[in-house]
């Protein structure tokens, strides 16, 4: 199925701006869904003076009414008119009378999605409402408080005042929701509701009183625990005046604050604030970041006992007087290196893939310093991108591509001067680079079998799945073609 984006794009809303605040509707549809225990479904214009749905929420608080998908499809008959209301008026329309969908009788409310340009207002969609009156029963104060906060949402989003453009980006992970705890709070502050799993929350943090009748800013600060560092937002999101959201902590418990303020025409009349325990969950990101950070650690320690081991083969070649000797210890250290540039690499963010371009570029300026001899001048130049390699690949990849570019200078453009091209072409399938240099070409054109060629081909046959190939270009030189499948990108 098609995502909002391209769902509205394709009925010719080209603002990027009404498109953002189509995703901030629907981002809290769930919370509407829940509060007014109703599907949800939100609507773009078409070309043709139609609707199309574009997302839809399922009430986790009741039964839904749509049990197929129905994003993507036109708009009923039986809602255009209402819906068209709605836009026209810039207010919200409630069908006169239960109708019948699929045998259930049901009761539809069109709002018209608002968004203020230059505080005037434009109207870029629409949102039903669709209650399932087949499970009337008498409402109970928490149904009827959330349908009240519901109500209030609603004339919010007819007038361009919700979501609030002030409210963070993106859903947290352990973000509070309606059913998880809903706290009401009036003009100054104080609680006028709260449900069971609110105080629940409220009890574990150590409050053992009722919320109702009680500031929330005070009962907050009295909680926060005095060795932790609060958050300096939380007196602001408790007394409702700040779309934000922030976590109390005390007695070992952490319980999530979402706040919502409510307003009438510009006035701030209440807040809904939503409470979730997530203790466990800030325990589980704390222990990921924890690992993430040994992880990094381990990296960069790797890291500088490789190069400490390069240090170390580069001056035992130094003091070698055998000339043999040397050569193998100086490849010793560049190999050494480029593996620890990939470390390196990965000891700087918690991801374990790598920007291949970027170790490559570092692994190419120390081959060209110290592969050269002094009567070679080797000029190394990249074409195209490797793009990002997971770590298990970049290593093997960096050390072959070492060992290439090395023979390239050492021996292809040995005692001349000449150029050594790489060029990456990557695509979904496949990673094919190749190494050309302008040098003398293959001795009687055969492929030496010295320890670096056998490296190479262990490296990109064995732990890449690749091939290699060695040939010599009509124009003189030798080019080496490493191809390397894509498919465990996918996996």
């Amino acid at each position: 199925m098609s995502t909002l984006s391209d769902l509205v794009s394709a009925q010719g809303i080209q603002s990027e701006s009404d498109i953002e605040w189509l995703h901030k509707v629907a981002a809290d549809g769930q919370l509407l869904a829940d509060l007014s225990f109703a599907d949800i479904v939100i609507w773009a214009p078409t070309a043709d003076d139609s609707y199309l749905a574009v997302a839809h929420v399922r009430p986790s608080s009741a039964a839904t009414l749509f049990y197929r998908d129905i994003v993507g499809e036109r708009i009923r008959p039986q809602w255009q008119s209402q819906v068209r209301e709605a836009v026209a008026t810039l207010r919200i329309v409630d069908s006169t009378s239960p109708e019948w969908f699929e045998e259930t009788p049901t009761r539809v409310r069109a709002v018209p999605i608002v968004r203020r340009v230059d505080d005037e207002p434009r109207v870029i969609g629409a949102l039903t409402r669709h209650s399932n009156l087949g499970e009337v029963r008498a409402p109970s104060r928490q149904q009827i408080t959330f349908n009240e906060c519901a109500d209030e949402l609603f004339g919010m989003i007819a007038t361009g005042g919700f979501p609030d453009p002030d409210a963070p980006t993106g859903a947290r992970r352990g973000a509070p929701r309606a059913n998880d705890g809903l706290i009401r709070l009036d003009a100054d502050g104080v609680v006028t509701f709260a449900n069971p799993n609110a105080l629940s929350a409220f009890s574990r943090l150590g409050f053992g009183d009722e919320l109702e009748g009680e500031s929330l800013a005070e009962v907050t600060a009295a909680l926060s625990d005095a060795s932790i560092d609060a958050d300096e937002s939380l007196p602001v999101v408790a007394s409702g005046r700040a779309p934000w959201r922030t976590d109390i902590q005390a007695r070992g418990v952490t319980v999530a604050l979402r706040t919502i303020p409510l307003r009438e025409s510009g006035q701030r009349v209440g807040a809904i604030v939503l409470s979730r325990d997530v203790t466990e969950l800030r325990s589980q990101e704390q222990e990921i970041l924890t690992k993430d950070a040994t992880i990094r650690e381990i990296h960069h320690r790797v890291k500088n006992n490789l190069q400490t081991v390069a240090s170390l083969l580069r001056i035992q070649a130094r003091r070698t007087p055998s000339e043999e000797a040397r050569d193998a210890l100086g490849q010793a250290m560049r190999r050494v290196a480029s593996i620890a540039v990939v470390h390196d690499t990965l000891s700087e963010g918690l991801s374990q893939n790598v920007d291949f371009d970027v170790v490559f570029d570092r692994v190419l300026r120390l081959v060209a310093e110290v592969a050269a001899a002094p009567n070679t001048l080797a000029r190394t130049h990249r074409r195209g991108d490797f793009g990002v390699l997971p770590s298990k690949y970049a290593t093997p990849l960096a050390l072959a591509l070492t060992e290439i570019v090395t023979n390239a200078v050492e021996h292809g453009l040995k005692d001349s001067d000449g150029d050594v091209e790489i060029t990456a072409d990557r695509s979904d399938e496949r990673l094919v680079v190749r190494v050309r240099d302008t040098g003398a070409g293959l001795p009687a054109g055969q492929v030496g079998r010295g320890l670096g060629t056998q490296i190479v081909r262990t490296l990109i046959q064995g732990e890449l799945g690749g091939s290699i190939d060695w040939t010599s270009p009509e124009g003189g030189g030798t080019e080496v073609i490493v191809d390397i499948p894509m498919r465990w990108i996918a996996r």
